[in-house]
């Protein structure tokens, strides 16, 4: 299971399992990264 994720940012973002790692994944792309959207699927990809 994938629970964590570097952003090219420097933001180290951590969930307790995917589904969480996703939705904190794709708060942190509408917040500081307008217009990039990201499926589930690609990230858990770059995820670790």
């Amino acid at each position: 299971m994938k629970t964590r994720l570097n952003c090219p940012c420097g933001e180290q973002l951590k969930g307790a399992d995917e589904d969480e790692l996703v939705q904190r994944t794709q708060a942190h792309l509408a917040a500081e990264h307008p217009g990039m959207d990201y499926s589930r699927d690609e990230i858990l990809f770059i995820a670790y």
